[in-house]
């Protein structure tokens, strides 16, 4: 399995994956991962941006020229009340479920990290669905470890159960 930083040639194989990651986010909590309509449209001019920035982290893995995951992650700006400047934001990490416990989210996890050092991020961050249990338990065997309880209301009360 190769993974590697993704081109904007490899957007199109990448939105499938990103229509299931959309669709799992929302039936999680569709108050918090509300999407507009067609959410890859969106995603593909995003993805093809990231691709050709240096500072971001776009990388796949391509298994023989089928692409089976995928992380995006950026570089974001904090407020200017605390000591970090700027850290590592994973938005999204997705692996086929056929190619799952083989350790390539691991590998594209490490690899993330290593990028954003190399450009000098400190710190990297990422948000968890609070229902996903199994991707804390899988961030932490990454180093991560949990630093917020993001907390939501809605005008809707059926929402807020």
């Amino acid at each position: 399995m190769l993974i590697r930083p993704a081109t904007p040639a490899d957007v199109p194989a990448v939105l499938p994956m990103v229509v299931k990651i959309c669709a799992l986010h929302e039936s999680w909590d569709a108050a918090k991962y509300g999407y507009l309509p067609q959410p890859e449209k969106r995603y593909e001019k995003w993805l093809t941006k990231l691709a050709n920035q240096e500072r971001s982290v776009f990388l796949v893995a391509d298994n023989q020229g089928q692409l089976v995951a995928f992380v995006a992650a950026t570089v974001e700006q904090e407020i200017p009340v605390y000591r970090t400047k700027e850290f590592g934001f994973i938005h999204d990490l997705w692996v086929e479920p056929e190619y799952r416990q083989q350790g390539i989210a691991k590998q594209i996890v490490e690899l993330t990290i290593e990028r954003f050092r190399q450009m000098g991020v400190e710190q990297i961050r990422l948000d968890t669905a609070a229902i996903n249990e199994g991707a804390r338990k899988f961030f932490a065997s990454c180093g991560f470890r949990v630093s917020i309880i993001e907390m939501l209301i809605t005008g809707d009360k059926e929402q807020n159960l």
